[in-house]
């Protein structure tokens, strides 16, 4: 296939998955509940930090999440006292448990009471060409407060040769404009442009065989070459291919 052809192809996958029949079975139905930015981007974060394993099962855990939140994250974060904080000892989704969740929220409140917006701080990380060096600025400022060691993996790092699935998934969901009712499209001050694929063992696998990507392993410089190949396809909005490759891989069995 050669790239004008694998370009219409790929095009005409993005159509027919980049709708709102996907949000039904798709973790990004739990920010749409919301309207409150605040709340859209908290419940959206928190979603993408537990999205891994069966689809089911994180469906099921980020409904409970946000019950747990009061259905109303940010002022649960903003004014939770310390029992409120506590009450959420008994969440568990796979490896990420109560102790985690309750950092999460410690931090959340940190971030929100020192750059007013999570939107702040990934905007003055990013170029146009990417948001790599922000998501591990992220990390880094997200980390500042005393923590287990063991929270920390639930945050990836790009700059230490992460793929950051589940971050580069979160900024897709803020930043792509929701025009066709899927992502969310509330930040306004990072470009399409510089977003990459949330790459995972679905994508990469029909990235390889569609030659997109050739290295083996889902990591960093794995998603550095998908990236320059997908935005050689779409340089201004290389990460709709997301749901060509996501649904070929998922739905398709490609």
């Amino acid at each position: 296939m050669n790239k004008k052809h694998l370009k219409e192809f790929l095009d005409e996958k993005v159509l027919q998955y980049n709708r709102p029949e996907f949000i039904a079975s798709d973790p990004i139905q739990i920010p749409h509940q919301f309207n409150k930015k605040e709340d859209v981007e908290i419940s959206a974060f928190l979603t993408a930090t537990i999205a891994w394993g069966n689809r089911k099962s994180i469906l099921k855990n980020s409904n409970k999440l946000m019950q747990l939140l009061d259905n109303s994250p940010h002022d649960f974060i903003m004014h939770a006292s310390e029992d409120d904080i506590a009450s959420l000892s008994g969440f568990v989704h796979r490896t990420f448990n109560g102790d985690d969740l309750q950092y999460f929220v410690k931090a959340l409140r940190y971030l929100y009471t020192t750059h007013g917006s999570l939107e702040t701080i990934f905007s003055e990380n990013s170029t146009t060409t990417s948001t790599q060096a922000a998501i591990s600025a992220f990390k880094k400022e997200f980390f500042s407060l005393p923590h287990l060691p063991r929270t920390q993996k639930h945050v990836s790092d790009p700059l230490k040769n992460s793929a950051a699935k589940r971050l580069n998934m979160f900024l897709r969901w803020m930043v792509r404009d929701n025009s066709t009712g899927v992502d969310l499209g509330i930040w306004k001050n990072i470009s399409t442009s510089a977003l990459s694929c949330p790459l995972d063992v679905h994508s990469g696998n029909v990235a390889r065989k569609l030659k997109l990507l050739n290295r083996k392993q889902n990591d960093g410089k794995a998603l550095a070459a998908l990236d320059k190949a997908l935005r050689s396809l779409d340089p201004k909005d290389p990460v709709k291919y997301d749901f060509a490759l996501f649904g070929l891989g998922v739905f398709e069995r490609f």
